[in-house]
């Protein structure tokens, strides 16, 4: 009997062991989650002021070059502009299209500490 009771014990206490990795790895995966988001939602507020202000500084600029060669060539450098921020736009395209691409490291630490718990639990 204290052998089935010594192994019923050492069961429960592996049950535990088990149960409190898997609750740990689940509080590391909500971490990186909500660290994951927080970065997320930062950039893309940083990003969307950038923008804003680049956006006022060239139609600004593009007022200002309209006006200085207003009497000479207004339609030329209006056309000139045009296809300037039209490239512009093309390569910020394909740049953000790369980015896109990129495989991202969301729960890499997680499936880290995971691959290492499964190398000390195999023999």
């Amino acid at each position: 009997m204290t052998a089935s009771i010594r192994l019923t014990e050492s069961l429960k206490r592996m049950a535990g062991s088990m149960l409190s990795i898997v609750q740990t790895r689940l509080e590391l995966l909500a971490n990186e989650l909500e660290g994951e988001r927080l970065h997320f939602e930062q950039t893309l507020l940083y990003s969307g002021i950038a923008l804003l202000f680049f956006g006022l500084s060239i139609m600004l600029l593009t007022v200002f070059i309209v006006v200085v060669f207003w009497d000479s060539r207004r339609l030329l450098v209006l056309g000139s502009l045009a296809g300037l921020f039209f490239i512009a736009g093309l390569l910020v395209w394909h740049a953000s299209r790369s980015l896109l691409r990129k495989k991202s490291k969301l729960f890499s630490a997680s499936l880290a500490e995971l691959s290492c718990d499964r190398d000390h639990l195999t023999p």
